[in-house]
């Protein structure tokens, strides 16, 4: 049965499409937020070994660290402090300006038990084997409708919904935006596989002539293997075995390493695509929903989890009456160029480490040297892969520090920022005991500089910088809270309450 269009939407809610690492961040930090959500994913309720996005970079290291998750995925991962994209060209990344100077080989499953954990103690509702099927939107909310394990369809009224449904997304066919773009590379082999004992700890990449091949640990004995080699462009569904992996391997990194036992093979094509606009109305959308990119640099998850960082927050203050609705479209404004630039990014990559013709090599050869020699051209590569070199975009005659990702700084009460953020609130920094006038409890904490730095800094629950200034009165403080935060007689949210409000 279908509900009556007449229902009230919830007015406070959101829906969420696809349980993936960029809809668990999101849905966790709406309900840590106060925000009624809920969350609607065809799947059955599972956690599966089959995975493919295994790295987890600096950037989004720090926003699991504001949610209190980072320490646990250290834990079972593989940190790897050496980044080798292609022949030659091996960055460093110990010389990364963040408390996490590596990134963390572990399975997208892992991330997603943490998100999935956190979301479901905050409050947020999970719908699964519930597949979205149509989506409609009017000046008071959205209306989804989804069919159920058993055939019945259902219909969900709420005042937001964010489609994080992947590449092949509902959501974004139902607000009818383009998903323009191409496929980069075709028939790469993924494979779970033990290797022999010596190799146990074995992590590795390398491109040789036309091969390339990735080895990493999960840390349960076996090890995900990503293997490519030019000329052979077989569809997805063609079978793949161990032979194959193998073969590429050696060609690639002169060595099998033993490889046995393999408990999953697959053949996959990357595209890079890119939709125009990241909110159409009351709906948006978020990570492969919004954006694909090759599997070069292994940003592709990083890039979705930094989306639903910077949607969150923006969600609840509009939703909680602190802001307007035009703070959504900031959401395009700062990510979409983001996601631009990592479908630049990851594409150059791939197509240097493709590079067959003698012109193709020698600039892949002349491009590591220079990568290794130049500091500055380093250091902005190692930005853009990890995604601590971005920064978002500032009103003109703002501070040069608006816009800016604050690292994770020693506070004057010995607290890190990081853990100041945690309950998605932003974070006021003064160099002395400045009264900012009443105060946010439910959404702002206050802090001092530990150096003798003189500047006020207004940090955003993303960790970007709202406001900033050199010679900041009491009044230039409560006013910049006004604007970015909120008014302080504004009445504090109340945790929980109805999700999305569904009828039959």
């Amino acid at each position: 049965m279908h509900g009556t269009g007449t229902t009230p939407a919830t007015p406070h809610s959101v829906i969420v499409v696809g349980s993936g690492p960029t809809g668990l961040l999101l849905a966790g930090d709406l309900a840590t937020a106060g925000v009624p959500v809920t969350v609607l994913e065809k799947r059955p309720h599972r956690t599966s070994n089959l995975t493919r996005a295994f790295v987890v970079h600096a950037r989004t290291l720090e926003q699991l660290d504001a949610r209190g998750l980072a320490d646990e995925l250290e834990a079972i991962g593989h940190p790897l402090r050496r980044l080798r994209l292609f022949g030659g060209l091996d960055i460093d990344l110990g010389t990364l300006r963040s408390r996490f100077r590596h990134l963390l080989v572990v399975p997208q499953y892992e991330v997603e038990k943490v998100l999935e954990r956190r979301a479901v103690e905050a409050g947020a509702e999970f719908r699964y084997e519930t597949e979205v099927t149509g989506l409609t939107q009017d000046a008071a909310g959205v209306t989804v409708e989804a069919e159920d394990r058993e055939g019945r369809t259902r219909t969900w009224r709420a005042a937001y919904a964010v489609g994080a449904d992947g590449l092949r997304s509902v959501v974004r066919d139902a607000v009818g935006l383009p998903f323009p773009g191409r496929s980069v590379i075709r028939s790469i082999v993924l494979a779970d596989v033990r290797l022999a004992p010596e190799h146990a700890d074995l992590v590795t990449a390398d491109t040789v002539g036309g091969a390339f091949a990735l080895v990493a640990p999960f840390g349960d004995g076996y090890h995900r293997v990503a293997a490519w080699r030019h000329g052979r462009n077989l569809p997805d569904d063609a079978p793949v075995d161990l032979e194959e992996v193998k073969e590429i391997a050696r060609l690639a990194l002169g060595d099998d390493f033993g490889m046995r036992d393999p408990r999953w093979l697959s053949r996959f094509h990357s595209d890079e695509r890119q939709v125009p606009a990241y909110r159409v109305g009351r709906v948006l959308l978020a990570g492969d929903a919004a954006h694909v990119h090759s599997p070069a640099g292994g940003q592709g998850m990083n890039t979705g989890l930094q989306d639903a960082a910077n949607l969150g927050w923006k969600l609840a203050q509009v939703l909680h009456g602190h802001a307007g609705p035009d703070l959504l479209d900031t959401y395009h404004r700062e990510r979409h160029p983001v996601g631009r630039a990592v479908l630049r990014s990851s594409g150059g990559i791939l197509r240097l480490a493709k590079a067959r013709r003698p012109t193709a090599v020698a600039l892949r050869a002349a491009t590591a040297a220079l990568a290794g020699l130049a500091g500055p051209v380093r250091r902005r590569v190692l930005g853009r892969i990890t995604g601590i070199g971005y920064r978002y975009p500032a009103p003109r005659g703002a501070h040069p520090l608006t816009g800016a990702r604050v690292p994770d700084l020693r506070l004057a009460d010995g607290t890190r920022l990081h853990e100041a953020l945690r309950g998605l609130r932003f974070v006021l920094i003064t160099p002395a005991p400045l009264d900012p006038g009443p105060v946010r409890a439910d959404r702002l904490t206050t802090a001092r500089w530990r150096s003798p730095r003189r500047t006020a800094v207004l940090v955003r629950p993303d960790g970007y910088v709202a406001w900033a200034s050199d010679t900041a009165t009491a009044t230039d403080v409560e006013r910049a809270l006004t604007v970015h935060v909120g008014r302080a007689d504004a009445p504090a949210p109340g945790r929980g309450g109805d999700a999305a409000q569904m009828y039959t």
